[in-house]
Order: C-alpha cells, then sequence, then structure tokens
C-alpha cells in the first residue's frame, strides 16, 4: 500500500511540473479577424527628455521618451494587444528585428510569438550590449561591437512574458519584448490601431498591455522610472470569416 500510495503521488507531482502543451499551428480556414485601436484620453503627461551620457558626439546631448507616443488623433504607439487562450491558429512566420539604431532600441516595444524568427542588429558603428531581463533573471546579453552585426535569439524566448532590454553600454537606452504564448499578439501602430488576422471562431478575452508612461523619478544608472504597466481585458467573441471589434482607453 506504502509503494501504490508513493506511486500515485509521484503520478500527481509528475502532472503537476508537466510543462503546458505547446501551441500548434493548424491551417484555420474559417478564421476571423480581431481589430481595434488604443486612444489616450485626458491630458497628455509632459515627459522629460532622457540626457546620453556616452557616446554623446553620435548619439547626441539627449533623446525624445518613448514611455507614450500619442498621434495626432491621440492614437497610442506601443501597446501590445494578446489573444489570449489560442492553443491551435495560424502559423507563427514573423522576422522580427530588435535594432539598436541612432542609439535608441527600434522598436521600443516589439512582440513575438511562436514560430517568429527574433534577431537583435547593431545598425551603429559604436558599440552597443544589449541586455534582456525577465523580471530579474537575464534571458540574453549581447554584445555586439560591430556595424550591420546580428545575433538571432529565437531559442532563448521560449518563456512567455515581458522582457525589460537594456543597453549596458548607454543608461539612456531600453525597450520592451513582450513574448506570447501564440502569434495572436500585434504592437500597436502610430495611428493606435491592430489588426490580428486567422482567428479561430469563438469567445475570448483579449488584453491590451502598455509599460506605464507616468514619471516617478530616475534609477541609479539615469534611466527614468515610470509607473507600473497598465494592463486591460475585455471579452470578445470572434463569428467564422467576420471581424470583430475591440477599442481600448489610456488615461
Amino acid at each position: 500500500e506504502a509503494v501504490t500510495a508513493l506511486l500515485a503521488a509521484l503520478a500527481a507531482l509528475a502532472l503537476v511540473a508537466a510543462p503546458a502543451a505547446a501551441y500548434e499551428a493548424v491551417a484555420v480556414p474559417d478564421g476571423g479577424a480581431l481589430a481595434g485601436s488604443v486612444k489616450f484620453a485626458g491630458t497628455l503627461p509632459k515627459l522629460d527628455p532622457i540626457p546620453v551620457n556616452k557616446n554623446r558626439d553620435f548619439c547626441g546631448a539627449e533623446k525624445p521618451s518613448e514611455a507614450l507616443v500619442v498621434g495626432p488623433d491621440r492614437g497610442v504607439r506601443g501597446g501590445v494587444v494578446k489573444l489570449e487562450g489560442v492553443a491551435r491558429g495560424k502559423k507563427g512566420s514573423g522576422d522580427v528585428i530588435l535594432d539598436n539604431a541612432r542609439c535608441v532600441f527600434v522598436s521600443h516595444v516589439t512582440a513575438v510569438g511562436p514560430g517568429d524568427r527574433v534577431r537583435v542588429k547593431n545598425s551603429d558603428a559604436i558599440l552597443h550590449n544589449t541586455h534582456g531581463f525577465l523580471g530579474k533573471p537575464t534571458v540574453f546579453n549581447l554584445a555586439l561591437p560591430n556595424k550591420d552585426q546580428m545575433i538571432d535569439i529565437t531559442k532563448r524566448l521560449q518563456k512567455p512574458g515581458v522582457i525589460r532590454v537594456l543597453c549596458d553600454a548607454h543608461p539612456h537606452m531600453f525597450a520592451w519584448l513582450v513574448v506570447h504564448d501564440s502569434p495572436y499578439v500585434a504592437v500597436t501602430d502610430e495611428r493606435g490601431a491592430f489588426r490580428l488576422g486567422e482567428v479561430p471562431p469563438g469567445a475570448y478575452r483579449v488584453t491590451l498591455w502598455h509599460p506605464g508612461f507616468r514619471q516617478k523619478g530616475i534609477d541609479k544608472d539615469g534611466r527614468p522610472v515610470y509607473d507600473d504597466p497598465r494592463t486591460i481585458t475585455r471579452e470578445v467573441t470572434i463569428a467564422p470569416t467576420a471581424t470583430a471589434t475591440v477599442d481600448f482607453e489610456l488615461r
């Protein structure tokens, strides 16, 4: 009986410890779409430019803050929209490049899903060191001393979450890399718009993530510190071959 109980306990532990099922790419012949926008409501915060303290002859004296970028129609660039709980659906096949260009990360917010090829690039003729953290642990730490150097990091992005990206050589530089568990993730454009296609019909939660934009001070390296990320969740039903619309508002 003791042996039986032990085997049962080990089996239960194995179930708990088992990793979540991997996303499965399948054909979506009757897929729908999700479209919408992120707008800013209320008074826009004033964001101070970020001083540059190294390679100023190349980088310039300061860089504008990209914590909140709002277009003329109040559309918010750089919000991440994620469809939650999609286990089977379209194939991810994006070619994603996080570029060190003119001493900023391009783009400031990047999203990736399963099947995407992700690389870090240095477009500048100076040393950059691109360092990604998922919480406190390091996910990648890459020295890129040469112009047009590129390093593939796809295999390092196995765990969904929000990676904070810094340049160890230039304290003014930082960015965000959002790793999702399916390809159904998008970053809003300069108009605040997004669109996700080939969505299997069904009812879903859709989440907006934004890194936060109200300045709270500076850290020990001189980087600005902003308030906590904003997360807004909506419910949506996507019908076969139809487009559902979800709009978000930041304030």
